[in-house]
Parts: structure tokens; sequence; C-alpha cells
């Protein structure tokens, strides 16, 4: 007889404990809803560990005379096209109240003597909307919420790995009912939840070249294998990183001009400064270097004269030529002069006083944290050189979901942050940080108003366990019999992902690695991954819904690219001669819904991208909406 499973209540659950996540439970908690968090850890996730430059976060304007307005700031996020304009708008209009809340909380936004906000202009961003605390904002953020949550004695279980989203159906058609995780010793443990905040963050565990820190692997798998329908999945941002410690090397890594080298693949013989074999002149090399730093995601609009094509002569060195790329902030490189740099890159420098003699020295000089943090990580710059590479970085797609944040299929779940698919094809810089701490706003005053009493049959929820048991269980006793290392499956997929899922994507590529996927996602429920232990059948599961989730996205990514989508965003697209295929800029004005449906088949269609909001909005009528509670209604 089958071993029972304890069973924990929840009215509503959070699974996931980055900034997105805690900021809902705080919020949930804050309107006297019965919360409880489900996590891997407290300090597992992509928020708590990663960083930029100077990392940002995006708001609506809150300093000095230049006009601002939620409409202009809904414009801006609606402006790069796939995505909805309802979505922007509720973006924007929680910008505000989501920003003070963590103010309110201690997060150190800067501010005037007057109390105002300065801002600074992002990558698509046409105002001066941009805030940061650092190169940690949201690490900043996480600490902030964290010591709310604990105030607020929210209840928090870690090392908990979630394996099984619970579905049934219910009155309104199918709906989540809570969730079966695993524990660090191997047992499983039931959750039985009225609403499900889902907030796994993105796609880091895909990729073999992922700036995601290594633990934030992302459970997208888990919705998608629940039938959660997702959105835009082929609009993800690529850029340069570090490979040592993952690490955006962006604005002032760039700005400083270090020197780009490769090498054997030994790491130090056969050095070329192969920027300059590719550029007429150093000025010019040194020039789009520079621009690398705010251009910093890889952008195909700026594959062949611009910036980004600094990236393809990276990903050539590594892919093509077996190299290896590093940057040196040691020294300047050959040819390297500050009064020949094109104006932009001269000016900028000189009037930012660095000026000095070494990119190290101008780093110090320009943003001292920037070096710090890798010293703070054992990495001495000064010492040696920073290997990088173009590193997946962000899904600015994700599960499709309402002006509410509630999936727009799935009944009762609330996909926050990252793994919300809300972005389209482009967005401003340090906008998902927002998207984030608005849609935890946003999925709780729904619940709370809508949401708050139960719902969820008894019956309904044994049922959606019990078949999720024999599943997982059938699954983990394959694993004890498999001969398939875990570490091998992973490398397999994410070695896929990396060479036809990344900024260059062409059909016949992408055609052969989808039947590879499910070629291997069968083999995987067939016989499982080896699992000897407990942690390893951690990495099992784990395995199992990433296996899933890179087959769905190849998928997407095939589909779009046989559409006619072309190159856009940060994917190149290339035919069999490898030259770039045009954007057709009319699929901007759609969007691509991306299911898996009950006998295994991705679904794939584009629909009309819902326009930006435009009413007139009367006090008077809007007051009677909302004591009506109107404004719910989806």
């Amino acid at each position: 007889m089958r071993e029972a499973v304890p069973v924990t209540r929840a009215h509503t659950l959070v699974i996931g404990s980055g900034a997105a996540g805690l900021n809902a439970a705080v919020q949930a908690a804050r309107r006297g809803l019965d919360v409880l968090v489900v996590t891997e850890g407290l300090a597992a996730g992509t928020s708590i560990n990663t960083g930029s430059d100077k990392q940002t976060y995006y708001k609506v304007g809150l300093c000095g005379a230049e006009p601002d307005s939620v409409a202009q700031m809904a414009q801006a996020l609606f402006a790069a096209g796939g995505m909805h304009g309802d979505l922007a708008l509720a973006e924007a209009a929680g910008s505000a109240r989501a920003f003070f809340n963590l103010v309110e909380l201690g997060v150190r936004f800067p501010q005037d003597v007057y109390g105002q906000y300065p801002g600074y202009k992002t990558d698509h961003d046409p105002a001066r909307r941009a805030t940061s605390t650092g190169p940690y904002t949201s690490r900043d953020m996480c600490r902030a919420l964290i010591r709310e949550v604990r105030r607020l004695r929210v209840p928090v279980r870690e090392r908990l790995s979630v394996a099984e989203l619970l579905v049934c159906d219910g009155p309104g058609g199918r709906r989540v009912c809570g969730a079966l995780a695993l524990d660090a010793r191997g047992g499983w443990q039931a959750f039985r939840a009225e609403n499900v905040v889902f907030a796994v963050g993105g796609f880091g565990g895909l990729y073999a070249a992922s700036v995601y820190p290594e633990q934030q692997l992302g459970a997208i798998g888990v919705a998608l294998r629940a039938g959660a329908c997702a959105q835009s999945l082929p609009e993800s941002q690529f850029g340069l990183a570090s490979l040592g410690f993952r690490w955006n090397v962006s604005g002032s890594y760039m700005q400083v001009v270090p020197r780009m080298v490769s090498t054997a693949a030994d790491g130090v013989s056969d050095e070329r400064e192969f920027l300059l074999e590719a550029y007429g002149t150093p000025e010019e090399a040194y020039g789009q270097l520079f621009l690398k730093g705010y251009q910093w995601p890889f952008d195909a609009r700026k594959a062949e004269g611009g910036s980004s094509r600094i990236d393809l002569l990276v990903q050539r060195e590594r892919e093509e030529r077996g190299r290896r790329v590093f940057l040196d902030y040691r020294a300047d490189g050959t040819g390297f002069d500050l009064a020949r740099l094109p104006e932009e890159a001269r000016e900028y420098l000189t009037r930012s006083g660095a000026v000095q003699p070494t990119p190290l020295g101008r780093l110090l000089h320009m943003n001292p944290a920037a070096a710090a943090l890798y010293r703070e990580q054992g990495i001495d710059l000064a010492a040696g050189r920073l290997e990088v590479a173009v590193c997946a970085q962000h899904n600015n797609g994700g599960l499709a979901a309402n002006r509410w944040w509630e999936s727009c299929n799935l009944r009762h779940l609330f996909p926050v942050g990252e793994v919300n698919g809300s972005h389209g094809v482009g967005r401003p810089g340090g906008a998902a940080l927002n998207a984030g701490q608005v849609g935890g706003v946003r999925a709780i005053q729904y619940i709370a108003e809508v949401y708050a009493g139960e719902s969820l049959r008894d019956g309904d929820f044994r049922e959606s366990l019990a078949v999720a048991l024999r599943q997982v269980r059938g699954f983990a006793g394959r694993c004890g019999q498999s001969e398939w290392a875990w570490r091998e499956c992973r490398a397999e997929f994410q070695r896929r992902m990396s060479a036809h899922g990344a900024h260059v994507r062409h059909a016949a590529g992408l055609a052969t690695a989808v039947r590879q996927a499910r070629a291997q996602l069968a083999r995987l429920e067939a016989e499982g991954c080896r699992a000897a232990r407990p942690a390893e059948l951690v990495r099992a599961f784990e395995n199992r819904q990433l296996c899933f989730a890179h087959a769905v996205y190849l998928a997407a990514q095939l589909y779009a690219v046989r559409a006619g989508v072309g190159s856009r965003g940060s994917a190149l697209v290339t035919d069999a001669r490898g030259r770039p295929v045009p954007e057709d800029a009319a699929y901007r004005r759609q969007v691509q819904e991306t299911r898996v449906a009950a006998d295994g088949c991705v679904r794939q269609r584009w629909v009309q991208r819902r326009p930006l909001p435009s009413e007139d909005i009367w006090f008077e009528t809007a007051w009677q909406a909302f004591e009506r509670g109107e404004v719910y209604r989806v």
C-alpha cells in the first residue's frame, strides 16, 4: 500500500520566492488572506542573485518638469509590438503604487532634497523613467520584501521543488487546485489551494549559455504540462555575460572599452584581438564596443552595421572556430586612442572623467561598485581576464494571462514575474521588475475581491491528487532503474537550445531540433534518468519539466520562423545561405499563442493584439463601476 502523502491547505499558494512572488505574499497577508509560500529557497532565485552594472527599475516619471503620464508610459511599453495594450496600461497604471510600496519597505531608490525621484533613460525609453539602487536593485527589493514577509509572519516552506500543478474541472471550466512538490529527502508533499500564484521566474535552465544563477532553472514547464496557455515564447533577450561568475557585462563594463581577445581552447595560446580583424579601423571597433554598454541586448536591427555585430563575432569565435573569448581590463586594446573615438564615446567618457590609462582605471572611476561585485565573487579584474559568451538573459514571453494576471485558460492560476509573458517583442530596460511588482498587486487584488471564498470541492482535489501521484510515482520508479545520467540528459537539451533556439535561428536547424527534442522527451518519459539518491530524484523531475518546456519553446520558434516573422527583437533569422531574413512588421500587431493539448500536440495560433484602451474616463461613472465590482470583469 502506498504511503500517504501529507496535504497542506492554503487559500492562496505562492510558488516561488523572487521579488514577484514575495510581493504577492506580502499583498495577500495585508489583505488577510491565508497565504503560504513554497520555494526551493529564499536565497535561490534570480531576483536575489542577479543584477548588472546599474540594475534598472522602470517606473512612471516622478521628477522635474518633463511631462509623463500613465498613458505615455503605456505607449512606451506597447510600442515594440507583440504586446497586448490592456497589459501595457495596467503595468503603467500600477507603476507608482508598486514603486512606492518598495520605497516604504526600505528600498533606497535615490531622491533629491525635495523628495523627487530622478530618473535616467534606459533602452527603448523615450523618457527618463529608469531608476536604480546600484548593481543589486532586485536583491535590495528581495531583502526588503523578505523582512516584510517575516514581519507579517507569512509561512514559508523551503527546500521544496514543485513537480506538478494540480488541475481539475470546475463550474467555470478547467482550474488549478493546488500543487505537488518533492522535498529534499525525496518525499512528496501536496498542497490544496483555492488559488495559486505562480512566480517561478524565467527559463534559466533551458540554455547551456545562460546568465541566470545556476540554481535558478525556472519551472514554466510545470505549467505547460498542466495545459496552461503561453504567449510570445520566441521573444527572448540575449547578451554578453561572464561565465565563471554569471553576470551581465552591460553598461559600464563595455563603456570603459575593455580589450577583447580570443584564444585557443586552452584559454592561453594564440591570443587575437579579433574585433580589429573584423572592423576597418580601431576607432570603429572601439566605438561599437562602447555602444554595447547601453545597447547591450542583442538586437537583430543592429546585427550588420551596429553594435550587435560584436555578439555575432563573439559567437563565431566560440561556436565556429572553437575558441574562447575574454574581456581584459588591464590594458587598452591595440590602437586605442581616446581622442580618436567616435564623438559619442569620446564625449561620454570625457564628461564622466573616465580618461584613465586603462579600462579598469576608467571602470573604478566611473562605477567602482561594478568592479567590486566581481571582487566579492573572488574575481580580481586587475589580475586576469574575464571569459564571456552570448547568453540567455530574459524571456519576454511566458504564460498568457489577462489584465488581472489570471491565466487565460486555467482559472485560479496567476502567473506573475518573468514567467508571465506580457512583454512582447521588446521592452524598456527594467520594465520586467515593474511588471512583476504590479502583477503581484493586481493578482492579489483580484483574488481578494473575486476569489476570497471557497469554491474548490474536496472530491475534485483528491481525484486530481491521485492522478498526479500515479504519474510522478511511475516516473520516479523508472528513474530508479534508469542508466541515463541526469547531467547528461540536461546537457543534451541545454546544448540544443543554445545551438538552435538562441539569438541566431533558421528553419532547417529548428526543424531538426524539434524532432530531436520530441525524441529526447519521449525517451525521458519512457525510461527516466538515473536517481539513486533523493537529491538526484529532484534533478530528474527538474529535467522532466525543463525537457518538456524546451520542446515547446523550439516548436514555438519554428512556427514563428515558418510563418515569416523574420528577424526581430533579440533573434536573427537566417535563410539557407546564412543571410538575414527581414522582418515582416505586420506580425507586431499580433501575438503568438502556444498551448499543449491533452493529446500532447503543441497548438499554435496568431491572435490580434488587444489595443491600448483609450476611452475618456469620467470620475463619477468610474466610481460607480468600481463600487459595483465591474472593474473585475474580464
